[in-house]
């Protein structure tokens, strides 16, 4: 292991002594919120130092090892006790010290945060309508492999069945290498265009069309990020929703459309039966798509300075190909490419996304690399 990630890990083994002083002290539960910063920074602290000291440990059973080697040339039984301790703690170090390099990299804060996933027809038609719905499926099929709970917050369905514009809400975690991540941080790398390759339905004489669709991916904010938005910013209309839902949907004012003045963003919702449900949820949207404009700007300062094919979350770059007549996902981003189109589109997404990280991964440890 590297010396400077040998430093930052010796510093966790100290933070955690001085986290465990400060949780025993007697007046702690006085600031509960303070209490529960500790609490949280010792569990993730901890979980650095427990697999710290169990990597010098494994470190101290192989120098043994070897030392045991050296010293039984002449016995059959001491020589295969000491080759079975070597080799058990050599793949033991190398799996912790990948795991430890995972758990040393910069976190984003909104990763444990729930995601909205929007996709939107783009150029081809009726075509890229359809595909949108067809992504909108591949994401929902993934979740639920995933154990994360996905939820339609808003959608305007074109002619044919696809849709124009949907919206899904998706919450929960996922265990990964580097620990807990939520929905935003399993999904975050979708955001940008996805071009389709294939024939479509409505083809009769079985050319193949290009069309594509946009996939933003937004962290939601927690509900005191709503409150920092100042009410005489926003332009709140009603109207009456329209799509399935029987008579109850085509009587009532139900659907609302909230528009941030200052920037122009607009977020909409009609899913649910009441006009203050709606509101709700649709403010929730329109916080997190300010929230992902400043965070944009952010991106587009830093590129500057540091090119990042993963991450930028520019929605109009060109992320990812579907070819169906060969059968072929190639993700541009990280020279990628699969042939298990038809699985990767009923939600076998995980060898793309654990691509996607691993390469972010990769990023973030060269340049910590660079900045020791």
């Amino acid at each position: 292991m590297k010396p400077f990630l040998r430093q930052q890990l010796a510093r966790y083994a100290d933070r955690l002594g001085e986290l465990e002083f400060l949780l025993s002290r007697e007046d702690i539960m006085q600031d509960m919120k303070q209490f529960l910063a500790l609490s949280r920074e010792h569990t993730e602290v901890g979980a650095v130092a427990s697999r710290w000291a169990r990597f010098q440990q494994r470190e101290a059973d192989l120098t043994a090892g070897q030392d045991m080697l050296g010293a039984s040339a002449d016995d059959a039984d001491m020589l295969a006790m000491a080759q079975e301790e070597i080799d058990g703690a050599t793949a033991e170090i190398t799996q912790l010290e990948t795991e430890l390099q995972r758990m040393l990299l910069p976190k984003d804060p909104d990763d444990q945060r729930p995601a909205f996933v929007e996709i939107r027809a783009g150029t081809g038609g009726d075509e890229s309508a359809l595909f949108a719905a067809d992504l909108a499926r591949m994401y929902t099929r993934f979740c639920d492999a995933q154990g994360l709970k996905t939820e339609i917050m808003s959608a305007s369905e074109s002619e044919l069945g696809g849709y124009k514009e949907v919206v899904l809400r998706v919450e929960g975690n996922v265990m990964t290498a580097a620990g807990a991540c939520g929905a935003y941080g399993m999904l975050k790398f979708e955001s940008g265009g996805h071009r389709v390759q294939r024939v479509p339905a409505t083809e009769t004489q079985g050319r193949i069309h290009t069309s594509a669709c946009t996939v933003a991916v937004l962290a939601e904010q927690d509900e005191a990020e709503a409150i920092k938005i100042n009410p005489s910013d926003l332009r709140i209309d009603t109207y009456r929703a329209s799509g399935a839902g029987g008579q109850h949907i085509n009587k009532t004012d139900s659907a609302v459309r909230i528009t941030h003045i200052p920037t122009g963003i607009v977020a909409e919702c009609q899913d649910g039966r009441s006009q203050h449900s709606n509101k709700a949820q649709a403010l929730k949207v329109l916080t997190a798509r300010i929230h992902e404009k400043d965070r944009a700007e952010r991106a587009a300062k830093d590129a500057a300075e540091r090119k990042s094919l993963v991450g930028s979350g520019d929605r109009s770059d060109r992320i990812r190909t579907y070819n169906f007549p060969q059968g072929r996902l190639s993700d541009h981003r990280i020279n990628l490419t699969l042939y298990k189109l038809l699985g990767i589109m009923e939600g076998d997404l995980g060898d793309v996304i654990e691509a996607l990280q691993a390469y972010e991964a990769a990023q973030q440890m060269a340049a910590l690399e660079l900045n020791a």
